[in-house]
């Protein structure tokens, strides 16, 4: 077993960022005589797996050769047929893996098959490098809801915004570099609609070659502009209402958005605001794997204290805007006592030419804190 094959299959895995959701990225590498013959990864969803791309690009037989695969070979017919069968139709005579495939349709059935063919497979070959690529996909695929995460950028002093409003720049272009390389990762990007009124936003991704995430706005009585770039933009980037009150003015406000191309989800929760638990499992349901949510404080604030988010990135400028009136990272009305904060779990903390972005796993279950967040919100 040579390791450096298996990164070069994670390095390939990789390429596939942001057009295979909701499927996982996957890479493959073939090795004869100890040299590669054949490289694939997943490209985009519905196209050939990685070990259908990597035999396919074989520069020679492949009978009898080696191939490291970062998740487990499905075994079963969805978009494509499964990839078992073609490792073991090609003649491949070991099989290394990074990742067991979590999916109740694979979870070992294209291990045993595998083997019942006479192929000797070698598992958790660099687990947690393989593991960590798809972290998305995990999530999904065993709770058919998205993996969420909560992004802010903030000063020092923890604001996001000037006592006036003021937020545009707190963090500097590589900060914001990296927040649309998240948008290109994930499904889709989430705000609050006084995020929308006050900055009038894309939430498109800016980057070379990027994929524009779907559209969430929570707008619990649509007071979204009609004229909001948004809005103006919903015929070329999907975008999803999220709305929790019924009457007919907004029947009437509705039927305009929809003719601007602008679809709806309703999930009302026992505020009047929009239920951030039933709306992911709503978008679970239209396979949108993963979400950003961007804020602002009162929409952070209710995803957070709602237990729907797994990772925060915080990105911290080295700048202080001070005032007892300017706007927090996280706003609503917060917890009574200490020993009820949510908890984190500090993963890596980055330096950004002077900013520093923290990232975070999100500990708590805050089932038990569900409106803290969105009591006061206007979501």
């Amino acid at each position: 077993m040579n390791e450096k094959y298996m990164k070069r299959a994670i390095e390939l895995a990789k390429m596939g960022r942001g057009r295979t959701n909701p499927n996982p990225m996957v890479g493959a590498v073939i090795v004869k005589n100890d040299k590669i013959i054949g490289e694939g990864f997943h490209e985009y969803y519905g196209g050939l797996h990685a070990e259908r791309n990597a035999i396919k690009n074989c520069t020679e037989n492949p009978n009898g050769a080696d191939i490291y695969v970062t998740l487990e070979p499905c075994c079963h017919y969805g978009k494509t047929p499964p990839c078992s069968e073609a490792v073991i139709e090609s003649g491949i005579k070991r099989v290394f893996i990074g990742s067991n495939d979590p999916n109740p349709k694979v979870s070992g059935g294209g291990i045993k098959q595998l083997k019942e063919n006479g192929i000797e497979v070698v598992t958790n070959v660099l687990k947690d490098e393989c593991d960590s690529i798809n972290e998305i996909f995990f999530h999904y695929i065993t709770n058919n809801t998205p993996f969420v995460i909560a992004k802010y950028a903030s000063t020092a002093d923890g604001k996001i915004a000037t006592k006036s409003g003021d937020s545009k720049w707190i963090s500097n272009d590589e900060s914001r570099l990296i927040v649309h390389k998240i948008r290109n990762a994930v499904s889709a990007i989430l705000v609050g609609i006084d995020t929308v009124i006050s900055d009038n936003p894309m939430l498109n991704c800016r980057i070379e070659n990027g994929t524009n995430p779907v559209r969430i706005i929570c707008d619990s009585s649509l007071r979204i502009p009609l004229n909001c770039n948004i809005v103006n933009t919903a015929d070329e980037i999907p975008t999803i209402i999220a709305y929790s009150q019924e009457n007919g003015e907004i029947s009437d406000k509705k039927a305009l958005l929809s003719e601007k191309g602008i679809e709806f989800i309703y999930a009302p929760d026992k505020n009047g605001k929009v239920d951030l638990k039933e709306l992911m499992k709503k978008l679970g349901k239209r396979k949108i794997d993963s979400v950003l949510i961007e804020g602002g404080s009162e929409i952070l604030s209710a995803a957070l204290f709602s237990g729907i988010v797994n990772k925060l990135e915080v990105f911290i400028a080295p700048k202080i805007f001070g005032g007892s009136n300017a706007k927090t990272s996280v706003g609503g009305n917060g917890i009574q006592n200490a020993a009820d904060s949510l908890k984190l779990k500090l993963n890596n903390v980055a330096e950004l030419h002077g900013d520093v972005l923290l990232e975070y796993d999100v500990l708590n279950d805050c089932e038990n804190n569900s409106d803290i967040g969105n009591k006061e919100a206007e979501i």
